[in-house]
């Protein structure tokens, strides 16, 4: 086998495993599985369909705030979904988003996606628990509207989509610019929910 040869084959052997690391990453894994993809090259192929889920799970559930029972769904007022991701921009996709819709609004859940394996059981949860963390202190400033968070496993957008679906929330809200990472809001997330949510979004720009 030839130099040339050789070249080629560890640039296939190399580009089959970043394709498939970075398609995992997309599903709603860890980035670092490309490490390991790229390492293994096609023997990580298998690995991958093995391992990908195939639908975004819940990772965890915040209390509700204890309003009076009146406001909430049962007054028919319209139930907001807000994806957060730890930043500045995110949070202030709140502030706007109860700004416009004042005493109008009925329920508020605050999401954060994290990735499958920072929700796996076999991690310590330390990702969770931070989310649940962040959002419980979001959620202690949000006053007289009843208020609930989820910590929610999986690729952002579809993650986002399917729990506003099965949640029917009126309107699902997101900034344009998060943090990075597939497991953190980021700029394609939003444009990914304005095309394919089955329910209306509101982007919140920078």
């Amino acid at each position: 086998m030839n130099s040339t040869a050789v070249v080629v084959f560890i640039v296939i052997w190399i580009g089959i495993g970043l394709i498939t690391g970075l398609w995992m990453a997309r599903r709603g894994h860890s980035p670092t599985w490309t490490i390991v993809a790229v390492i293994l090259g096609p023997l990580f192929v298998p690995i991958a369909f093995e391992r990908a889920e195939r639908r975004p799970v819940i990772a965890a559930v915040g209390p509700e705030s204890p309003e009076s029972p009146e406001v909430g769904a049962s007054s028919g007022k319209p139930r907001l979904l807000i994806g957060l991701d730890g930043s500045a921009e995110s949070e202030r996709a709140l502030d706007a988003a109860l700004d416009l819709m004042g005493s109008r609004c009925g329920t508020v859940i605050l999401a954060e996606v994290v990735s499958y394996d920072d929700a796996s059981e076999v991690t310590s949860g330390n990702e969770v628990e931070e989310a649940s963390g962040r959002l419980a202190k979001v959620a202690s400033r949000v006053a007289g509207v009843r208020t609930s968070y989820e910590v929610l496993a999986g690729p952002p957008s579809e993650a986002l989509r399917k729990f506003a679906e099965e949640q029917d929330v009126d309107l699902l809200v997101v900034s344009r610019r998060g943090r990075g990472l597939s497991k953190r809001l980021m700029g394609s997330v939003s444009t990914d929910l304005v095309q394919h949510a089955k329910v209306p979004v509101l982007v919140i720009e920078p």
